[in-house]
């Protein structure tokens, strides 16, 4: 009897292969010999120190992930329970479930139809008297509208915490996403440019801020200092959460980190040869792709069309699917989810999120996808187009 194949057996090119740049097991190798395999670790600073250098942020601290970057970020804000957040509903959860956490209530605002990022315009109209904190989310590796957003922060005394897990080593006017804000959180899930497996980082400028993150992630404790020789005991000081990736992550991460040059190279290389590729669907008006502003330079995180409708959407996948692609839609916006209606918002409410939302493909992006594949799913996707 013949066995039948499974759908993951069926599908040549994946949606997302992590990339090793050959250092990894020698690092992993060397934190397992050092037997030091928890957080803050050799390792760990080293990455934390390239952080610092390269985004040129005064604290860079390593965290298991992003989720828990932005919930250092959301206790670091100091909210009381009815205090509000503003943020695009274009998000992953992780964005609003950190301020939800803290009792926050999270105000959701209408997205860009260029970047797909906030839209920067329609945030004044959402602040009130209790409104804390923006949340502006840099959406495939392209950054927001910083200068309107920190002109709005400063005007009505708010904080503005970056989630830049899709922009690690992405620049808005020169300045890497992440480090324009108060506080910015970064993600290196292997779906990310650069992988640790599971791990993120909190950046910030602020002294005071640092140092209460450096607390927050250490369960609340000054152990940090304590394992610096700077205090003689270490104890309860603050709330706080366990919030620090191991070493051997770390091993990992330093390896990419390192490569970070080599790495977006080889990620701008599949972008670009999709963009050519798909350059005649562009100019007839059948797809949309993500628009890059001037001032903005990406990281080349994704590659996503925007095609007329959703059915169109379900009948592309499966054609992909059926060509051995897996590609991919992207978030459920939050505020049509169970949770967003119990905060009272409904289908309808934000129309351009709701839009692109039905609308967006993602295609196949990693460092180490081939010519002739990034070719082959150009093709599969004019073929139907009639192209």
């Amino acid at each position: 009897m013949q066995r039948k194949e499974t759908m993951a057996e069926s599908i040549s090119i994946p949606f997302n292969r992590p990339y090793l740049t050959g250092r990894e097991r020698e690092y992993l190798e060397e934190a397992l010999q050092s037997r030091q395999f928890a957080g803050d670790g050799p390792f760990a600073r080293r990455c934390q120190a390239l952080m610092q250098r390269r985004f040129g942020t005064a604290s860079a601290q390593l965290t298991t992930s992003c989720t828990a970057a932005l919930e250092t970020a959301a206790l670091l804000c100091d909210l009381a329970p009815g205090d509000e957040i503003i943020m695009p509903s274009y998000t992953f959860v992780s964005t609003a479930n950190a301020f939800w956490l803290r009792q926050a209530k999270v105000k959701f605002v209408d997205i860009r139809r260029d970047t797909l990022n906030i839209d920067e315009t329609q945030i004044e109209a959402a602040i009130g008297a209790r409104t804390r904190a923006i949340v502006p989310v840099h959406y495939a590796g392209v950054g927001c509208e910083m200068d309107a957003i920190m002109g709005l922060a400063s005007k009505h005394g708010l904080v503005v915490v970056e989630d830049a897990a899709q922009g690690v080593n992405a620049t808005y006017q020169g300045r890497f996403l992440g480090t324009i804000g108060h506080m910015g959180c970064y993600s290196f899930h292997e779906s990310k440019n650069f992988v640790a497996g599971e791990a993120g980082a909190f950046l910030t400028n602020d002294p005071d801020l640092a140092h209460r993150a450096e607390i927050v992630r250490e369960k609340g404790t000054n152990r940090s200092q304590f394992f610096r020789g700077e205090v003689d005991k270490y104890t309860w000081m603050d709330i706080g959460s366990s919030y620090i990736a191991s070493d051997l992550l770390a091993a990992v991460l330093l390896a990419q980190l390192e490569a970070m040059e080599e790495i977006t190279a080889l990620r701008r290389r599949v972008y670009d040869r999709y963009a050519a590729g798909l350059a005649p669907l562009v100019r007839a008006g059948t797809i949309r792709v993500q628009s890059i502003p001037q001032h903005c330079a990406s990281n080349f995180h994704m590659f996503y069309i925007l095609v007329e409708d959703l059915q169109t959407r379900t009948r592309l996948i499966e054609h992909l699917k059926r060509d051995g692609i897996h590609a991919v839609f992207h978030y459920v916006p939050l505020h049509t989810s169970p949770v967003g209606g119990s905060m009272g918002y409904r289908a309808g409410m934000l129309p351009v999120t709701e839009y692109c939302a039905d609308r967006v493909v993602r295609l196949p992006l990693y460092a180490g996808l081939r010519d002739d594949e990034a070719d082959r799913i150009t093709e599969s996707v004019r073929r139907f187009f009639g192209h």
